[in-house]
């Protein structure tokens, strides 16, 4: 037996971190396509008025919001809790920055409370929006407007919209060659912990989830709660092994034979 195969610890069917791992990137493949899609239809509009662009995106993604409302103790349709399409300055006429944003159904959220359906975001209504005057400069729009390629965020604490742990997915917008803006999306990562933890509970080891810089997102190991940092593989304490999740910035990482806990 290799060191990436386990035994389910109920004694079914033995399971491998490289069938985790797949699992990882199936999910954001998923969601990769969604957005893969609303750029397209975005794109294809062109330059629009503002309340063209934001009628075109709420019939896009509100759709994958309500699918984000789980039945009573199920698991989601969706992963996805907010969702739409940040314009670049100027791209809608005399705007700097424009927001086409909706958030799905939101539970006991310290600003909005519970609602029951998709809202779009008022950034009005927000008293911690002074940073989004630089918006440009943060990771989920500077990334993908620099490289041109979808990027992921997170996870992070998100004090805009849900004060929730989150990951954000954005991809860049062209038109006639021009970057015109990012589509994302926000992925609560209590909800992916939803997902994946019957898979990573049914492995013989414990074992994280984490970003590239080593941030715990998923857990069963419990010394390394969800925002923990697991240490540099240089450190002492590194003593993990890390697998790669295709197609994305994750990697499943498992203590190596023989180290303490």
């Amino acid at each position: 037996m290799t060191p990436s195969e386990t035994t389910g610890r109920t004694g079914t069917a033995p399971l491998s971190l490289a069938s985790c791992a797949s699992e990882v990137g199936a999910i954001f493949a998923r969601a990769f396509r969604t957005l893969e899609a609303w750029r397209d239809a975005i794109a294809a509009a062109g330059p629009v008025r503002a309340i063209e662009l934001d009628a075109l995106v709420e019939g896009l993604v509100v759709p994958a919001l309500r699918a984000a409302a789980p039945a009573a103790g199920g698991i989601p349709e969706s992963l996805l809790i907010g969702a739409g399409f940040i314009a670049a300055p100027q791209y809608v006429t005399g705007r700097d920055a424009h927001f086409a944003w909706w958030l799905g159904p939101l539970a006991g959220t310290p600003l909005l409370g519970t609602t029951s359906g998709p809202s779009r975001l008022d950034l009005a209504s927000r008293v911690n929006t002074e940073f989004l005057r630089d918006f440009r400069d943060l990771e989920w729009y500077q990334v993908p407007e620099t490289t041109d390629r979808t990027h992921v965020t997170g996870p992070y604490v998100d004090h805009l919209c849900t004060f929730e742990y989150v990951i954000t997915l954005t991809m860049p917008v062209r038109v006639n060659e021009r970057m015109v803006g990012v589509v994302g999306a926000d992925m609560f990562v209590k909800s992916l912990e939803q997902v994946l933890l019957p898979h990573l509970l049914a492995l013989a080891s414990p074992v994280a989830l984490i970003n590239e810089a080593g941030r715990v997102v998923v857990s069963t190991e419990p010394s390394l709660p969800a925002g923990d940092i697991l240490p540099n593989a240089r450190h002492p304490l590194g003593d993990y092994d890390r697998l790669p999740c295709p197609g994305t910035p994750f990697l499943i990482a498992t203590r190596t034979r023989g180290a303490a806990i």
